[in-house]
């Protein structure tokens, strides 16, 4: 299987100073996602918890919503264009007896692996439609986040990051609790790749919907993160950077509580401010 980083020699200078040297990077390969033996996706991501990657990414296209509708997923033996080996770069999943397999179109390939595609109403009503868990709406929801726990996880997110020590090349994703305990963290040269490896994780152990917990992102938080997000039932995402408008969009319409722009004391919330525990003045200021 594929490692998660590598090495390649580099020339390395530093005031006018030049020297080689061995520079640790991190891996890239692509990952071919097979539901019932016929191709599905493709994604550029960083080997590790392929399996994972794979079940959340069906988590967010609405075929998988517990452990007991997925059957196995295994790595496809002979995937290599000579045959007779094991590329683990090609995985199949296979659904439990009495699953709907969802038809593997032209336009659902286009949708799922990219972050554009179908205009912005189709995307927003593809979300709406398969959502399994509406998120709680309502002001007097149970989710409720300090500020103060919000401006702590961006640091608490980098100082779990063991690849990004080493390569300086990964995004990361991670979950958290209400109160800032860090439950799980990926890392992916995809920061989608990373959140499907959390939600995919969580499909595995049984613990989906994620109702009561924040997912975490480095750089910024896209539309598919948005609806990765909703399809887990998470109902807080916070990101370091922006957000996209359809982002928006779409947490203004599901309930998702959005954070952009998180770093140090500052954040913007651009939807679900209710589950924030804002002062009467700032709320309505």
């Amino acid at each position: 299987m594929g490692r998660v980083t590598e090495r390649r020699r580099v020339i390395r200078i530093r005031d006018g100073a030049v020297s080689t040297r061995p520079d640790t990077l991190v891996a890239e390969e692509p990952l071919e996602i097979r539901l019932g033996g016929k191709p599905l996706a493709i994604t550029m991501r960083t080997p590790g918890d392929d399996f994972a990657l794979a079940a959340g990414f069906l988590v967010s296209e609405g075929v998988l919503a517990s452990a007991g509708e997925l059957a196995n997923i295994v790595y496809c033996a002979g995937a290599t264009a000579e045959g007779g080996s094991n590329s683990y770069n090609v995985v199949d999943v296979r659904l439990a007896d009495g699953v709907p397999v969802p038809d593997i179109t032209l336009e659902r390939n286009v949708y799922t692996t990219s972050s554009c595609g179908l205009c912005g109403k189709a995307s927003l009503d593809a979300v709406r439609t398969t959502a399994r868990w509406p998120l709680d709406t309502s002001p007097d929801t149970p989710v409720r986040i300090e500020p103060a726990t919000l401006s702590a996880l961006p640091d608490r997110l980098r100082a779990a990051q063991r690849v990004f020590e080493r390569t300086g090349g990964l995004h990361a994703a991670a979950l958290f609790t209400t109160d800032g305990e860090l439950l799980d963290i990926r890392e992916d040269v995809g920061r989608h790749n990373a959140v499907d490896k959390i939600v995919g994780r969580a499909l595995q152990q049984g613990q989906l919907p994620l109702t009561s917990c924040v997912l975490m992102v480095s750089g910024r938080a896209s539309f598919e993160l948005a609806q990765k997000a909703v399809m887990a039932g998470i109902p807080v995402l916070a990101a370091v950077s922006a957000p996209s408008s359809l982002a928006v969009d779409l947490a203004v319409e599901t309930g998702l509580t959005l954070v952009g722009f998180l770093r140090g004391t500052s954040m913007n919330v651009y939807a679900g401010e209710h589950r924030l525990a804002l002062s009467a003045a700032a709320s309505t200021g």
